[in-house]
């Protein structure tokens, strides 16, 4: 749930605007059952939530039906954490559990992790209509606009829900299509366990 815009974001926590938190419980039926990536200053309110330093939410169990994350963006170097290994751990708590996941990432559809984790495993992505996405600052409104474009991933089996739920947010794209194809030069290595064997 901490969206730190850059990798020296000073402690801040960038939590998700309630109206997106809102979309996110609407898809998954009302209730949130994990928030892997949570801080105190969350208002997710997931009925299991994984914070910093106590849990770090790579290691724990993603054994859960509905997800929601917003990661660290960049590296945090604290703990070592990406946002690529955040993406690999929502294709594969989906592909392994048959996990719900939703969740907010920025547009970078040239790097590994998006042609790793998102085309051919997600179902689909909203690019969301928010010029600079404002994320709260430590739980509080006012906060400046992300620099970078944000879209929600889905990983799941309900996309008509999805559409119905994020196209008032922003261009749903269906990428189902995609699934279980590896996209690009280096389609031949497995995705899944790239990320681990580092």
């Amino acid at each position: 749930m901490t969206a730190g815009r850059s990798i020296n974001s000073k402690s801040q926590d960038w939590g998700t605007p309630q109206k997106y938190i809102d979309a996110v419980k609407e898809v998954f039926g009302g209730e949130i059952a994990l928030d892997p990536c949570s801080s105190p200053y969350s208002i997710v309110n997931a009925k299991v939530e994984y914070m910093l330093p106590e849990h770090d939410g790579l290691k724990e169990s993603w054994d859960y039906p509905t997800i929601y994350v917003n990661p660290p963006y960049g590296i945090e170097k604290k703990h070592g954490t990406t946002i690529r290994r955040w993406l690999a751990r929502c294709a594969e708590a989906h592909e392994k559990y048959g996990a719900e996941v939703l969740a907010l990432v920025p547009v970078a559809p040239n790097t590994g992790h998006w042609k790793n984790y998102v085309f051919g495993s997600a179902e689909a992505i909203c690019f969301l209509y928010d010029t600079r996405l404002k994320f709260l600052e430590n739980g509080k409104k006012g906060g400046k606009g992300a620099p970078m474009a944000c879209a929600m991933i889905y990983w799941g089996s309900f996309y008509q829900k999805f559409y119905n739920v994020f196209i008032n947010h922003g261009a749903v794209v269906n990428i189902s299509g995609l699934k279980g194809q590896m996209i690009g030069p280096d389609r031949n290595q497995n995705r899944l366990q790239m990320v681990f064997n580092e």
